[in-house]
């Protein structure tokens, strides 16, 4: 299952819950071995609540890094996938006619599906498999166009040059299919964090409770504190949110040109322009 496509108020919601009842129930174990024995002392508690929200500490900088890793790399891949396509709608000049028409036209329904492929890519794989599939089959056509091409004149080294632009596109689609819908963070990881958040907030109950103390009333405070911390589309959130003004941070490619001045037709070179 892709945690991304699981809203984010259904983990902010169940945070809180989790963290209140994992102190709830700290409190109640500790209020009972408090009532049983006078020997156990709060010294020893309070150090292993403090180690384990020390480890809990670490966990949240580790998957932090791993969240922001990933972003970083969509991002780059979002300006190489832009200029790869603008280059190769360019470099097409050096294809006769026919084929120049036919690899525009494919371009541009390959730009389109690149857009698509951004605006599902934080959804599950079986919703990009028809956009996959077809960029499949842009592709082939467009390499069995260029190998035409190529045929007609193997020592030119413009067509060489187009060949290469064209590899371009198809790699960093590889990429950014990996990044995109196979690079997460490990369920494992997660995992990891939410049992050291519970376990951590649960011995803070118990030290609460075998101290003798009576609730505390800004357990909510901790809670909603925990929340924003508990999915992947929050982590992206606040990764973006550290990235202010950058111009991929939308993940589109046209996105990209716009924001330096530039309209969508410039990302394939006049994309809008016919033949």
């Amino acid at each position: 299952m892709n945690l991304d496509s699981v809203p984010v108020w259904i983990f902010f919601v169940a945070t809180i819950a989790a963290v209140m009842a994992a102190v709830e129930a700290g409190y109640r174990l500790g209020r009972s071995s408090h009532r049983r024995s006078e020997d156990e002392k709060e010294s020893p508690a309070s150090g292993v609540a403090g180690a384990i929200l020390g480890l809990t500490a670490f966990m949240l900088a580790f998957t932090f890094g791993l969240a922001a890793n990933r972003y970083d790399a969509k991002k780059t891949l979002v300006r190489e996938d832009a200029n790869a396509i603008r280059l190769t709608y360019l470099r097409s000049d050096f294809l006769t006619e026919a084929d120049r028409a036919e690899t525009r036209t494919l371009l541009r329904e390959y730009l389109d599906l690149r857009l698509a492929f951004a605006d599902e890519g934080s959804a599950q794989p079986e919703a990009v498999r028809p956009t996959l599939l077809r960029t499949d089959q842009i592709q082939r056509r467009l390499w069995d166009i260029a190998v035409a091409n190529g045929r007609r004149d193997m020592n030119s080294d413009v067509g060489a040059l187009y060949i290469q632009s064209l590899s371009d596109v198809f790699a960093v689609h590889a990429s950014r299919v990996s990044v995109g819908l196979q690079l997460r963070i490990p369920p494992g990881v997660w995992v990891a964090l939410y049992a050291l958040i519970v376990f951590g907030t649960m011995s803070m109950g118990y030290h609460t409770g075998l101290s003798g103390s009576r609730r505390a009333k800004s357990v909510f405070i901790l809670a909603v504190s925990f929340a924003p911390w508990s999915s992947p589309s929050s982590w992206r959130s606040i990764v973006r949110g550290l990235r202010p003004g950058d111009p991929a941070a939308a993940g589109r490619p046209a996105d990209v040109h716009r924001r330096r001045g530039m309209t969508p037709a410039v990302v394939t070179g006049s994309i809008r322009r016919t033949a």
